[in-house]
């Protein structure tokens, strides 16, 4: 029987994803034996700092990028927000599957909502993104770093360390943990990560063999929402270090595309909302990108 095997990071959640597409996998190849091969990543291992100081989202993939180089794995599964708007040279973005809710969820044992908490009431995340569209709206929190998979930080909030904890909602869905959310945070309130919520298979761009097994998975509907997302993120510098969303949704043949960038203290905050073809989502995240450097993106963001 023939192998194919898939790189992953150890988290629970990593496992569960990379488990989830090895099941689909079996059902469509059935002459293929799945396998996982677990790896841990320095994303995964330097848990004191925030991701734009330690080295930016690579630090998620790039152990994971050796297995295939190395021919220890075939490809690997991504949560496509952590994957780099730039993969390497000779690396490709096989199959990018159907969207789990995108939104963030406020998850607190104190707080029904983000508006009801206290000034100097703690909320933990890592993310820039939800940092600085917290203080836009929220100045009288304290916004404090919180790394970790998801039960860490669930681990974390339970001993008091944090009145209230932002996570993706895909996540704790994905763990059986949709319980856990006190309250979901709408895209006009907390506009997603570029690609949240989406898993991308990640191959060599040489293995048109790997290539072909997974193109059943990709979903094109969410492939292109993607694709217009990541399309920013790329065009404006294509990492952690910004403070960035982008947020894309299909209605019949066209894209809406809500972008924004901000002050890592949130005091200053732009946007957009265009539209354009389902058909370039490429052309659709250029035009946001533009548009935003036309409102002073660039001087924000220090590029």
């Amino acid at each position: 029987m023939r192998k194919l095997v898939i790189a992953t990071r150890r988290s629970r959640l990593a496992l569960w994803q990379s488990e989830h597409i090895a099941t689909q996998l079996r059902a469509l190849h059935s002459g293929f034996a799945i396998e996982l091969l677990p790896l841990s990543t320095r994303g995964d291992e330097l848990l004191d700092q925030r991701l734009d100081q330690a080295g930016g989202k690579g630090l998620f993939v790039k152990e994971l990028e050796n297995a295939m180089l190395e021919g220890r794995a075939d490809l690997a599964v991504h949560s496509i927000k952590d994957v780099p708007a730039d993969l390497p040279a000779g690396f490709a973005l096989a199959a990018i599957t159907a969207r789990e809710d995108p939104r963030d969820v406020l998850v607190s044992r104190k707080y029904r909502s983000l508006a009801e908490m206290p000034p100097a009431a703690s909320v933990g995340t890592s993310s820039l993104r939800r940092s600085a569209q917290i203080a836009e709206r929220f100045p009288r929190l304290a916004i404090r770093l919180l790394r970790g998979n998801v039960d860490t930080r669930l681990a974390k909030l339970e001993r008091g360390e944090y009145d209230a904890i932002v996570l993706a909602a895909a996540g704790l869905k994905r763990l059986g943990l949709d319980a856990r959310a006190t309250a979901r945070l709408e895209p006009e309130d907390m506009l997603p990560a570029p690609g949240q919520g989406a898993l991308g298979i990640e191959c060599l761009a040489a293995r048109s063999d790997v290539a072909a097994l997974l193109a059943p998975l990709a979903d094109r509907a969410t492939s292109a929402c993607v694709r217009a997302e990541r399309t920013v993120s790329r065009s404006l510098g294509g990492s952690c270090t910004l403070p960035l969303a982008a947020y894309a949704q299909l209605r019949s043949n066209k894209l809406r595309l809500r972008a924004l960038v901000a002050s890592s203290d949130g005091r200053r905050v732009i946007r957009c909302d265009l539209e354009g073809d389902a058909g370039a989502p490429e052309a659709l995240g250029e035009r946001a990108a533009g548009e935003l450097r036309r409102q002073g993106a660039e001087e924000i963001l220090g590029l």
